[in-house]
């Protein structure tokens, strides 16, 4: 069975969307812990609800970087947990070279767009600015580039007439819903498997 780590920063709304995949059996894996940087992060609470190891790292003097002590703390967590892949949920921090060749090709994130189109902060918002017709989201390997790493699963969702932001993005999140069960099923199926620090496709 695959065990999953989750990190995150806000409510955790893909975390619920893995957690239910679980309980529906329609994922071959367990949770064996959620990990956040923010102390009252709803995400925290959603995996206490259902019974899972929360915990807080707190990643101080650093803002928007895992570094220091605070990512040694998160590798120890991981390792005391054993878990086989890392799942970034709303992890509103640059993931930094110790956890990276830690956990070499075994930490995956979600973006909130058509991977390599938009990379980067409000994905959404850079798709309306620049008037594409079908956006989306992606599933993908982290590396040390930005939203650079091999891509797994991807969504696409229509631009439509009359779209915000706002309205756009809330689409995008029910995509996202199904891509983060989708790309896990590929690796707890084997037919992506984790192997050591490779990744290998079957």
């Amino acid at each position: 069975m695959l065990n999953i780590a989750i990190l995150g920063s806000g409510k955790g709304s893909n975390a619920q969307a893995i957690i239910e995949a679980i309980a529906a059996r329609t994922l071959d894996a367990r949770i064996v812990c959620v990990i956040s940087d923010v102390a009252d992060a709803f995400l925290l609470e959603r995996a206490r609800q259902h019974g899972l190891p929360a915990l807080h790292v707190d990643c101080a003097p650093f803002k928007t970087k895992l570094d220091g002590a605070a990512e040694q703390r998160v590798i120890e967590i991981l390792r005391a947990y054993q878990a086989d892949v890392i799942v970034l949920a709303g992890f509103m921090r640059i993931i930094k070279a110790g956890l990276l060749g830690a956990y070499a090709g075994r930490i995956i994130n979600i973006h909130p767009a058509l991977l390599p189109a938009f990379p980067g902060l409000a994905s959404w918002q850079q798709a309306l600015d620049y008037g594409v017709k079908v956006a989306g989201c992606t599933v993908h390997f982290v590396d040390a580039g930005t939203d650079t790493g091999p891509i797994i699963v991807q969504r696409a969702v229509p631009v439509l007439d009359g779209d915000t932001p706002a309205t756009l993005h809330a689409r995008i999140q029910v995509e996202e819903h199904e891509a983060y069960p989708a790309a896990l099923r590929l690796i707890a199926s084997g037919k992506l498997r984790l192997a050591g620090r490779r990744v290998l496709a079957s």
